[in-house]
């Protein structure tokens, strides 16, 4: 059975910053437009088995169940619900970013 994927507004908020900055800031639109695609392509896959990815080892994410996998110089956090066939995209952020420290404020907010 095929899961529904669901992008929150806060992964989608970082999916328009990340555009924006490789176009704007790297002026390089091409290159924007084929890092979404890319990433966009990656996130579609989770419909079928998005358990293949490992659970982030941080608490409390990994208690929760929030599992991650790379896209280039990207890493995709999710939330896979079995029960209810859904999985949720909850933030897409820079490898070399501090990400604990942005998923720690993302939960506080």
């Amino acid at each position: 059975m095929s899961y529904q994927v669901n992008i929150t507004d806060e992964a989608a908020r970082d999916l328009r910053a990340i555009f924006e900055y490789i176009a704007f800031e790297l002026l390089s639109v091409e290159n924007a437009e084929n890092q979404l695609n890319r990433l966009q392509k990656e996130i579609q896959s989770l419909d079928e088995m998005p358990e293949r990815y490992r659970r982030h080892e941080v608490e409390p994410w990994y208690s929760l169940g929030v599992q991650r996998f790379p896209v280039d110089n990207y890493c995709v956090f999710y939330l896979p619900n079995q029960e209810t066939q859904v999985v949720d995209i909850i933030r897409v952020l820079y490898g070399r970013s501090d990400m604990d420290k942005t998923m720690t404020e993302f939960a506080n907010e």
